[in-house]
């Protein structure tokens, strides 16, 4: 996998953080007039429809819409788990549209560490071997990978838990490990799927804080989600409908005012 020709790749130290201003920081979502077509029972489906979006580093953004909005699709193109039927998409300087499979799946495991509503936990092993799973795949080391994990764990509130398998673990223990298996490669994006779709409001408010902290340590954050109590939790907001960006907002002053 190379660079986008004639696009480098961003540096990951420039601006980071949720006090500078986000025009200020490098490009790190770069989605430029995206369509994506489905065919379903002779019909032509656009699920998306000229789709166009900035996301900078060390931002914090809700993706939101009602169901058939298009924003599940948004998501499946920033996590590079799908490719689109037309325009341009560069994830931190590198073009995906093009891409193949295997490149697809290097710079998800490079880039991306994702977070989704059911867990997507192995059941029969520990939270640390969960943690370990996706440096596996990067070729790290093992004795990295278990330092690398261990850490992880403590930064999310479970050093005392990393030996337990899922099912001794709540729902919030379970979804602190799904943020620490994507923290370990130090991805250059966050991204996650309803969250806390599976989690009481309590434990919701919980996990939403551990993100808040994420963001101010300078990781760049991209929730999907339906909840608007959720999504206020984010820098920016950004609401599909009919396969578009209708609208956005800042729940920040501050990230508006650099708009």
């Amino acid at each position: 996998m190379s660079a986008a020709e004639g696009v480098m790749p961003t540096s990951r130290g420039a601006g980071v953080g949720s006090n500078g201003s986000a025009h200020s920081r490098p490009v790190l979502i770069d989605i430029r007039n995206l369509v994506r077509e489905y065919s379903i029972g002779g019909q032509t489906i656009r699920a998306l429809d000229g789709v166009s979006l900035q996301i900078h580093h060390g931002e914090f953004v809700a993706i939101m819409g009602p169901s058939g909005s298009g924003k599940s699709t948004a998501m499946n193109m920033i996590g590079c788990l799908d490719t689109p039927t037309s325009g341009d998409y560069i994830l931190d300087g590198y073009s995906v549209a093009q891409m193949s499979e295997d490149d697809l799946a290097d710079l998800r495991n490079q880039k991306i560490g994702f977070v989704f509503q059911s867990f997507n936990l192995l059941p029969k092993t520990s939270a640390l071997e969960n943690v370990e799973l996706p440096m596996m795949y990067a070729g790290v080391p093992r004795r990295e990978r278990r330092r690398r994990a261990e850490e992880a764990l403590v930064r999310v509130g479970l050093g005392e838990r990393m030996h337990n398998r899922p099912n001794e673990l709540s729902g919030g223990q379970q979804q602190r490990v799904s943020i620490a298996r994507a923290l370990v490669n130090n991805p250059a994006l966050i991204l996650a799927d309803e969250p806390t779709g599976a989690l009481d409001s309590r434990t919701t408010e919980d996990i939403l804080r551990l993100f808040e902290e994420l963001h101010e340590q300078g990781n760049t954050i991209v929730i999907v989600t339906h909840e608007m109590e959720v999504g206020e939790h984010a820098k920016r907001i950004v609401h599909f409908r009919d396969g578009n960006v209708e609208r956005e907002e800042w729940t920040d002053e501050k990230a508006g005012d650099a708009r």
